[in-house]
């Protein structure tokens, strides 16, 4: 049977139960081959050179990979693998690569990350080493989560995120009539109010100085500031750069361009430090509104262009057809363009909710603690020098949760809206 294989040709259908079989044993080979000399020091091809016995496993590999891959087999399982990851031979080797690579780093990594790891303790001295020592964030937990906010005041935090997480799922529950309205209280009135409820200074409640403020709370605070009057304003500029007048044409082109060919950390740290200098006498801004502006405006120019590219990615019949009805400027963009125009660019105004979130742990060059600022904070005490790596990996970990979900949500606006056409 096996003088029948064509080794140098194409595998075909008529022969796929010895194809596929000669295929499997080669590709599993290979991988035993890996997964005996990384974790047990034995070479199943020690008899060879040296220099050849290394990349033997990718070979048994390939070539099993060349066997299976045989167009119309007929097997939904074959033929979603050959489509998927073996669809020519740079994939193949492509996917033996990464596939190796991670036999060989996923599981030192779990040990060092779960198994090995020390999760209950108070101390430093309770972390064995041999693994990550999370003991170092469950002891800065509350300080990552609420930065330096005093402990006694923390539940206006806490009722603060729990009443707008309670407004967020009415808002999905509730009737389509009450859910504008919803909509509005959540976008105008209620950042104010939780605004005033964890600074305090009314209503009997302590006065909390922004710069106690901090750690995740603070993050989420920036970013919901900046998203809420990001994108009202980065449309208007969109309108601008397209409209007729030049003068605000012009104005809009100049401030989208000034903001954009500046990085972030220049704009917060004059914000910070130069912006205060060109106040009256007497005037005063707190940091944190002025690094909210600051955040705004930057990502505002980002958004204009996202929009405008949905603008102009309407049709000329759009705007004749609304023109056609009698409708004004104001009426035809709120009624028929932007409702058009939002629904194409989605991904792109995602993304860029995406990079202002991502964007936020900059703060920390003009004195503001956020999550990375308290995590920078926490390990260079004496008491916990040495772990600033499991701090880092939390807080990628943090962020890495908040971008997937808004990155998911924004997919699920896609299939809503049906952007793809």
């Amino acid at each position: 049977m096996i003088k029948n294989i064509n080794f140098l040709g194409v595998p075909t259908r008529d022969k796929l139960n010895l194809f596929v079989s000669v295929g499997i044993f080669l590709i599993v080979l290979g991988f035993l081959d890996v997964t005996l000399n990384t974790y047990f020091k034995t070479n199943l091809t020690s008899f060879l050179p040296v220099w050849f016995s290394y990349f033997t496993p990718l070979i048994f590999g390939f070539i099993g990979l060349h066997y299976i891959r045989i167009e119309f087999s007929g097997n939904k399982t074959l033929d979603s693998l050959n489509k998927n990851i073996n669809s020519n031979w740079f994939n193949a080797i492509l996917t033996l690569l990464i596939l190796f690579v991670l036999i060989q780093n996923i599981p030192p990594l779990l040990n060092w990350l779960f198994f090995d790891a020390d999760f209950i303790g108070t101390s430093k001295e309770e972390c064995s080493r041999e693994g990550a020592c999370w003991i170092f964030v469950n002891v800065w937990l509350k300080r990552f989560i609420y930065g330096l906010y005093p402990n006694a005041e923390i539940w206006r935090i806490n009722v603060s995120f729990v009443l707008l997480i309670g407004f967020i799922v009415a808002a999905f529950l509730v009737p389509p009539k009450l859910k504008k309205y919803i909509i509005i209280f959540l976008l105008f009135v209620f950042p104010f109010i939780a605004m005033n409820l964890i600074s305090g200074g009314n209503f009997g409640l302590e006065w909390v100085e922004t710069a106690a403020w901090g750690g995740l709370s603070l993050t989420f605070i920036i970013s919901i500031f900046a998203l809420l009057f990001c994108f009202p304003i980065g449309m208007f500029l969109a309108l601008g750069r397209r409209s007729s007048a030049p003068i605000i044409r012009y104005s809009s082109i100049g401030f989208i361009e000034f903001w954009r060919g500046v990085p972030l950390i220049t704009v917060l740290f004059m914000a910070s430090v130069m912006f205060p200098m060109f106040l009256p006498d007497g005037t005063y801004m707190d940091k944190l509104v002025r690094v909210i502006i600051a955040i705004t405006l930057f990502e505002a120019a980002y958004m204009a262009e996202v929009i405008r590219g949905g603008l102009q990615a309407l049709p000329r019949g759009q705007y004749d057809a609304g023109k056609s009805l009698g409708m004004g400027y104001w009426r035809l963009h709120l009624l028929v363009i932007l409702p058009q125009a939002l629904k194409l660019v989605i991904p792109g105004i995602a993304n860029t909710f995406l990079a202002l979130v991502k964007d936020t742990p900059l703060i920390l060059v003009v004195g503001l603690l956020e999550l990375v600022g308290m995590i920078d904070m926490a390990k260079s005490n004496p008491d916990w020098l040495g772990f600033a790596t499991e701090g880092y990996i939390f807080a990628g970990v943090v962020f890495w949760i908040i971008c997937y979900s808004m990155s998911r949500y924004s997919q699920s606006l896609e299939r809503k809206y049906k952007t793809d056409r």
